[in-house]
């Protein structure tokens, strides 16, 4: 495809922006991220955490399943999770590269 003479190449070669649909699909991303985060911080130090059948398959698995160094993991993927969502939603506030305007040389 031949390039218009009179558009300049900036303006030819320019991606579109985010789509409608592409921005929907990240916000329903930074919400599973976010929720699934707090879960995660929070669950695993509630009294029900310890009231279920994966912590009665084994005796070994019990052991692991109120260790707190287990629960610590867990609610750091949360933390890694509410990380996630915030860095995400504000790549959406952020405007991209393609769409700053870079000064000739």
């Amino acid at each position: 495809m031949p390039l218009n003479p009179q558009i300049p190449l900036e303006e030819a070669v320019q991606p579109p922006g985010f789509s409608l649909a592409h921005r929907i699909g990240v916000l329903l991303f930074v919400l599973f991220c976010f929720e699934l985060g707090i879960f995660l911080l929070i669950f695993p130090w509630l009294d029900a955490w310890n009231n279920n059948g994966i912590a009665n398959l084994a005796p070994w698995v019990r052991d692991v399943w109120v260790s707190p160094y287990f629960r610590g993991a867990l609610s750091g993927l949360g933390m890694v999770n509410i990380y996630i969502s915030l860095v995400e939603i504000l790549g959406l506030r952020r405007p991209s590269a393609d769409k700053m305007k870079v000064p000739p040389l």
